[in-house]
């Protein structure tokens, strides 16, 4: 199976094999948001894919939306991801540091302070995993502050490197901050930060750009979702701003670009009536990570035709630590179900 060959990624990255293994938010840090041997252990154990992206890793406090996600901004986060990391490289595999702020979609049962976005806006509906709380209206960001969270993103990609992780990937997707400065519904900003495509992507593209200086463009990704399929809505125009982000990513010589889906099944009439996975392939040239519901079968056809050169699988790897000898030896795979959201596997 083609998803069995080794990928160059970059002239410093070589992969195992074309299968990631996708960002999995499981709310298994410790009270103070530090990585435990538990987490160690679960992401060795599958450390046999190409390569892991961690589960989403908050730059900042202010950016928690979700109970015991890890962060990456003190020393001991740092030290517990170094165990993490051992852990993985130990095995043979290696792992990036996705990077999160929730933004709008953060909360203040966590943070104690309002949400902070790009503009004041707010998201509708039910916080997951609490009691029925309510998401909050967001404080739009001072250009100073927006300059400062930038800073963060960097800082927060050097720490990564002193944990050991081999690169970051900049959580771009799902709604969350950078997501949300590059869409209209959530980015009213007249500053430097937005008004315009150029303006709306300009969060993101300094945030690339910054990392990249700070620990090497090819150590560093993107993952987005053109689709605005959570979160946020779709704002016609949108797809213009995710083009020109496209456009100039392909000049920064980074990683990847990665999908952020939980299904890329779908069409959408404003992405020419296609899917999200193939909106990407059409603007982006460099590597491209597809997500979203594939099996071993439907990622080799997808990186045969061309459509991908990675895979990203999520649950299925939940489900299945083993996941990479069940598929070469043929054994049939467990099923995944929301019960094992709650424990370590």
């Amino acid at each position: 199976m083609t998803i069995f060959t080794p990928y160059q990624l970059n002239n410093t990255i070589t992969l195992a094999n074309r299968i990631i293994m996708a960002p999995l938010t499981r709310c298994f840090a410790d009270n103070n948001l530090v990585p435990t041997q538990l987490i160690a252990d679960y992401y060795a154990r599958r450390a046999d894919v190409g390569l892991i992206v961690s589960e989403a890793t908050i730059i900042d406090p202010l950016g928690q939306g979700y109970p015991n996600t890890p962060g990456i901004y003190t020393k001991k986060q740092i030290k517990g991801w170094k165990e993490v990391t051992d852990a993985v490289h130990k095995k043979g595999g290696k792992i990036f540091c996705q990077l999160w702020h929730c933004g709008r979609v953060a909360h203040s049962c966590y943070t104690q302070e309002q949400p902070l976005s790009a503009s004041a806006t707010s998201w509708h509906g039910k916080v997951p995993r609490t009691e029925n709380l309510e998401y909050e209206t967001s404080r739009e960001l001072t250009t100073k502050e927006v300059k400062r969270l930038i800073k963060k993103y960097i800082k927060a990609a050097k720490n990564a490197i002193k944990a050991g992780f081999d690169g970051v990937e900049i959580h771009g997707a799902n709604g969350y901050l950078v997501d949300q400065f590059l869409r209209q519904e959530t980015n009213k900003r007249t500053d430097k930060f937005g008004g315009s495509k150029k303006k709306r992507a300009k969060f993101a593209l300094e945030i690339v750009n910054g990392i990249s200086h700070a620990i090497g463009s090819q150590k560093t990704a993107i993952r987005l979702s053109p689709q605005a399929y959570v979160h946020l809505e779709y704002t016609k125009g949108d797809e213009k701003t995710y083009q020109y982000l496209l456009k100039k990513l392909n000049k920064e010589k980074i990683a990847y670009v990665h999908l952020g889906a939980f299904s890329d099944h779908y069409t959408f009439d404003y992405l020419n009536k296609g899917k999200a996975s193939e909106f990407i392939r059409k603007h982006y040239k460099g590597n491209f990570i597809t997500c979203g519901g594939y099996n071993a079968k439907t990622a080799s056809r997808a990186i045969n035709e061309k459509k991908a050169d990675l895979v990203a699988i999520g649950r299925p790897l939940i489900a299945n630590p083993d996941y990479i000898q069940k598929i070469k030896n043929n054994q049939d795979l467990v099923e995944y179900d929301m019960s094992m959201l709650v424990k370590l596997i």
